[in-house]
């Protein structure tokens, strides 16, 4: 299915939504008050953002809301008064992340489009079709994707497809990090990331550093620009083509649309044949903002260094020019120019498009009669409106001459439209009052501008009530099932280690190191103990993941697993289309952050969820945690990336190993490169360990507790796990954790 092209520019503020809208875009997207990713951008309160969407219909754009972060409970219930006055002045799309969310608006604004934003790390067919399912007209893919997947996609799933053509790139794909989250309490996944991927960093490998002082920007990728891909995205599938920048000035939105629409209306009009680029428009969106030139984003690579900006993370003024390396006086006058340059640029795009009204031609038709009343018809696309006045007189003296009549028809002021043709008709020999000209072409634009702005205006069909409120906390505490340990292994022949403590009742391991041909052997060790086994699969499960299980799906089924701990919408999908029917469990990372969201995995058969990681002790017990299984030591991943720091390092030998990467206060954060998926997992400094915590974990009241052993050595695990056993099982006294540690969120929580 063909779905029309659209521009996609970002507005983080009035002025730049006028800017996106003159310099050309089909649509807008923006921040409300509350529930965007973008919380520090100058976002629009209630009466502007209404404004904002007349404003874009206005001028035949589409306006869309990002309500793009985990909701707490508390928050979910003000969600449907928060969303009811864009709804009623009708906004065309929602960008949601928290299936929550989504199945809240499903519920009480059926007829509101959801595009479902790249937080949910949407990597393949399988979780486009699971969102098509459930009501999404819209999949926002991860940036990480190539263009034949995103083509696999598009010709798996009849669903639009948006992706990012322009802007910065996160380091860890988007909804997998909580770097900023666990160093500093300020989510990604709550709109307010403090950008520690954009800090300098040293990589150490076997003792050594490895990376040169002056390339110490080792996560900071350069922005993206795809200017010379635009065909070859487009003919891939995607039909929306987004830029990112809502916390960007408006020059910089109305530059970028400018040139994006340029070269899109040129492909549309002749083709890909007689596609080129010109290096002029290349050097002005660099001018505009990069950093230290650009890069094509993954579109056509998996990873690699030529995608780092490693230098120094901000905008390169003038880097790109000769000049700088020809000595310092020369250096200094180039900088000179530049400066000139981008600051005349920036004044030039402030003016035509920032400080200057768009305005929409429209066509006219005066009819002028001295037995009728005089009426004015204005037509603008599908738009008609038509005003009447008295009819007109016999001239006493001399008559009115057209020309006037016309001259005075024109004068739209400050009205958003101007004439492109205006017709006269009926009789010649006519007198009209200048005030009655006036007030019908007042009349006429008003009524104009107000039918035009009002365009998909809708009335709520049903009060917007609260999601259920419900239960008294004491209530949703449920009661504690005993004292059930599952244990998650990153390498499998530590399963031996862990066999024969009793209390443990699971036992998982990694699919990323684990032969899969020693999984029934697994499995029937645990099950002679009396334990259930399961596999984790991988974090990511793009194409080439999917090969691989699908090449092994028949030694799978027969390994004897209980059950499998998955990590995104496209596992899910691959099970049911796989028919491998297993008990599930969501992992921390495929989020259920309040009530709503999980009663909609309740009801996609999910045997049981993973408490997320950012929520304090006190929302989750709001949330209702009974059924669900709670982490309680571990090294916290902080991000899953696409890239590779041994690439990065031109270092890659596919062998696995375990760096480190200190940042400027001297903290080590252990980085393992999965090579059997091609990601990198950064790993937190410290691990969690909430062993001296055990009221509070008694009084969330989850089913399972989790320990992941990722880095430990045998001795060590043996030494944690039986710890535990003693204090949450035995109701021992709680030790003294050996060495830093944290407690992740269970106290502070995230804003």
């Amino acid at each position: 299915m063909r779905h029309k092209t659209e521009l996609l520019a970002p507005a983080g503020s009035y002025d730049s939504l006028k800017a996106a809208v003159g310099a050309g875009a089909d649509a807008v997207y923006l921040g409300g008050a509350r529930f965007g990713a973008r919380a520090y951008a100058d976002n629009f309160g209630e009466k502007e953002l209404c404004d904002a969407i007349g404003y874009a219909h206005l001028h035949g754009c589409d306006l869309y809301l990002t309500v793009n972060t985990l909701l707490k409970d508390k928050e979910l219930e003000e969600l449907g008064a928060y969303l009811k006055p864009y709804y009623e002045s009708g906004l065309d799309a929602v960008i949601v992340q928290d299936l929550g969310v989504f199945s809240y608006i499903r519920e009480y604004f059926p007829d509101l489009p959801i595009h479902a934003s790249t937080q949910m790390t949407i990597l393949g067919a399988g979780g486009a079709r699971f969102l098509k399912e459930q009501g999404a007209a819209r999949i926002v893919t991860a940036r990480e994707l190539s263009l034949e997947e995103i083509r696999q996609i598009h010709a798996a799933a009849d669903i639009e497809i948006e992706s990012f053509i322009h802007g910065a790139l996160c380091y860890c794909y988007s909804g997998q990090c909580l770097f900023s989250s666990m160093l500093g309490g300020r989510s990604g996944n709550r709109g307010r990331c403090a950008q520690p991927c954009r800090l300098p960093y040293q990589v150490k490998a076997e003792g050594k550093i490895r990376n040169r002082r002056e390339e110490a920007y080792l996560l900071s990728p350069k922005d993206m620009c795809t200017l010379e891909l635009l065909p070859k995205i487009l003919e891939a599938g995607v039909c929306s083509l987004k830029i990112e920048g809502r916390m960007k000035r408006p020059e910089y939105t109305a530059g970028v649309v400018r040139i994006y629409r340029k070269y899109l209306d040129f492909y549309l009009e002749h083709g890909k044949d007689s596609y080129q680029v010109e290096q002029k428009d290349l050097e002005e969106l660099k001018r505009l903002y990069n950093r230290g030139g650009f890069s094509k984003g993954y579109y056509q690579v998996r990873n690699g260094r030529e995608l780092m900006s490693l230098s120094r993370p901000g905008h390169f003024k003038g880097s790109w020019e000769k000049g700088k390396d020809k000595g310092k006086r020369n250096g200094n006058r180039q900088e000179l120019l530049e400066k000139q340059a981008y600051e005349g640029l920036l004044a030039e795009l402030k003016q035509q498009y920032v400080d200057r009204e768009k305005k929409e031609k429209i066509k006219g038709s005066f009819r002028i009669s001295t037995e009728f009343p005089t009426e004015f018809l204005v037509t603008y696309k599908e738009a008609a409106i038509s005003v009447s006045g008295e009819p007109a007189q016999k001239p006493k003296n001399q008559p009115m001459h057209p020309e006037a009549v016309l001259k005075q028809l024109q004068k739209t002021g400050d009205s958003p439209f101007c004439f492109e043709k205006l017709e006269l008709e009926g009789e010649k020999e006519v007198f009209l009052p200048v005030r009655q000209l006036n007030g019908m072409r007042r009349e006429a634009l008003e009524k104009l501008e107000k039918e035009l702005r009002a365009r998909g205006s809708r009335k709520c069909v049903r009060e917007v009530f609260p999601p259920e409120k419900g239960q008294r906390e004491e209530d949703r505490q449920g009661k504690a099932e005993g004292c059930a340990i599952h244990v998650q292994l990153e390498q499998p022949e530590d399963l031996w280690t862990v066999l024969d403590i009793p209390e443990v009742s699971m036992i998982t391991v990694s699919s990323g190191h684990t032969d899969f041909g020693q999984l029934k052997a697994y499995a029937d060790a645990c099950r002679k103990a009396g334990k259930s086994f399961g596999l984790v699969l991988p974090a990511i499960f793009r194409v080439s993941e999917e090969r691989y299980f699908k090449e092994r799906l028949s030694l799978l089924k027969n390994a004897g697993l209980d059950t499998l701990v998955v990590k995104n919408l496209e596992e899910l999908a691959f099970l049911r289309e796989a028919d491998w029917n297993l008990p599930v469990i969501l992992d921390h990372n495929l989020y259920t952050f309040n009530q709503r969201a999980r009663l909609f995995w309740k009801e996609q058969g999910i045997f049981m969820d993973t408490l997320p990681l950012e929520l304090n002790a006190q929302e989750l017990v709001r949330r209702g945690c009974e059924g669900s299984e709670m982490l309680v030591y571990g090294y916290l991943p902080l991000m899953v990336t696409a890239n590779c720091l041994h690439k990065t390092m031109k270092a890659c030998r596919k062998q696995e190993e375990l760096w480190k990467l200190t940042d400027r206060y001297k903290k080590e954060f252990p980085i393992a490169n999965e090579c059997r998926w091609c990601y990198n997992v950064i790993y937190n400094c410290e691990p969690l360990s909430l062993l001296g915590n055990v009221k509070e974990v008694e009084r969330i009241s989850p089913k399972s507790l989790r320990l992941c052993f990722v880095m430990e050595d045998k001795r060590k695990i043996r030494r944690i796990l039986e710890q535990y056993v003693e204090v949450f099982c035995h109701k021992g006294e709680p030790p003294a954790f050996e060495g830093p540690f944290t407690r992740g969120h269970l106290k502070r929580g995230v804003e």
